[in-house]
């Protein structure tokens, strides 16, 4: 059994980033919901996500998208950030907004087109060494909608020396990450459909690329932790993208739709050393008719329950019922685990660390939505429209 200290000292240690564009107005392909208060700039993207990270202790950098959170002075930027207790995290390439790129973006069939994409990425890793960013994530929207659209091997040998050219440009602290993707929105074939995809791909650049894991990005029934486990004993699982789908890529709340599922993939995270390893524990989500920091909140707050119901695995008591085959101990054990109410635990986390037990209702308390719908009148609120 895992002694609470050590159980404790996992949870204090443990990060989660987010993603400025949550913050913003964001949601569905139909319709984006605007509400009160919400960022104008990148600026103010940075304060809500500080009282993110005031309220649960564990928030501290946060995922930029370029360009929509291009600005003029990275550096002043950065700046701003660690004013308050914030870094900058992982930077997002786009290269599925611009006309140039409705038959993909480094895979296109039309060098112009292609070098036009691979600028923007190598202008993404200038942006990193100014914010000091570690991560480049790299998510392509490239595909084909037809058979015989295109030639799909010369499209992975396009993919192949873009993603050859950003990695020379990276320094030897810098990562690229390679998200996949089962489809959308190229619906016949998609160029990294998946983590074998994205796999081949890393393995052939060097140690420095790896794979990011998308929870909401697979097909209905897939194995997550299957694949977490297996990226974790090869050495090439980089990052998450942790949110929940019910269909496809819903983009929800991460926990919302299999809290379950969630605790599995943590234990295997656990398991295999994922949490002292250089993982990134990313939030990828969209709040469209929910408030966006107490979706924030609690999404952080579900990444923090599933791992300690992970932690409190009991891993002997696991390891022997599966050595004698004894197959309802061993999913007795899991199972056990999972049912632990955990929130109290939590909530003594955060007061040792001079938090607030509950973060929900601190942020309620704190009077910040009231203060910004006030404020942030005039201008164009953030986000990608619809």
């Amino acid at each position: 059994m895992t002694e609470p200290a050590t159980v404790k000292a996992a949870l204090t240690s443990q990060s989660i980033e987010t993603p400025s564009w949550a913050y913003g107005n964001s949601g569905t392909r139909f319709k984006v919901f605007a509400r009160p208060g919400v960022p104008r700039t990148p600026q103010e993207k940075l304060d809500d996500a500080a009282k993110v990270h005031e309220f649960t202790g564990a928030a501290p950098t946060v995922a930029l998208h370029i360009p929509w959170d291009r600005v003029d002075d990275y550096a002043a930027l950065a700046a701003h950030a660690r004013d308050r207790g914030l870094t900058l995290g992982t930077v997002n390439a786009n290269t599925f907004q611009d006309d140039d790129f409705r038959l993909g973006s480094v895979c296109h069939p039309d060098p112009a087109v292609r070098r036009k994409a691979l600028d923007h990425l190598l202008a993404c890793v200038d942006i990193m060494d100014a914010t000091g960013s570690r991560d480049l994530k790299l998510w392509f929207a490239d595909g084909t909608n037809y058979p015989g659209q295109d030639d799909v091997r010369e499209r992975q040998d396009r993919l192949a020396e873009a993603l050859a050219a950003v990695y020379e440009q990276l320094g030897d602290d810098q990562r690229m990450l390679l998200e996949y993707k089962l489809f959308e929105p190229a619906f016949y074939t998609t160029d990294v459909p998946d983590w074998g995809t994205a796999y081949a791909h890393c393995l052939k650049l060097g140690p420095r690329a790896q794979v990011v894991v998308d929870t909401g990005h697979h097909a209905p029934g897939t194995n997550i932790e299957f694949i977490v486990a297996t990226l974790l004993r090869e050495g090439r699982l980089g990052a998450f993208d942790f949110n929940s789908r019910f269909y496809a890529d819903d983009d929800l709340m991460v926990g919302a739709a299999d809290p379950f599922q969630l605790f599995r993939i943590m234990y295997e995270v656990v398991r295999g050393g994922g949490l002292t390893a250089d993982v990134a524990f990313m939030l990828d989500q969209c709040h469209n008719i929910e408030e966006k920091i107490p979706a924030i909140i609690r999404s952080v707050m579900n990444v923090q329950e599933a791992t300690a119901k992970a932690l409190l695995v009991d891993r002997e008591a696991l390891a022997a019922a599966q050595r004698t085959g004894d197959v309802l101990e061993a999913n007795t054990v899991l199972m056990d685990a999972y049912n632990t109410d955990v929130r109290p635990l939590l909530a003594e986390v955060r007061e040792e660390q001079g938090l607030d037990g509950d973060p929900m209702a601190a942020y309620r308390r704190s009077g910040w939505a009231t203060k910004t719908a006030e404020e942030r009148i005039g201008g164009q609120q953030a986000g990608w429209g619809a």
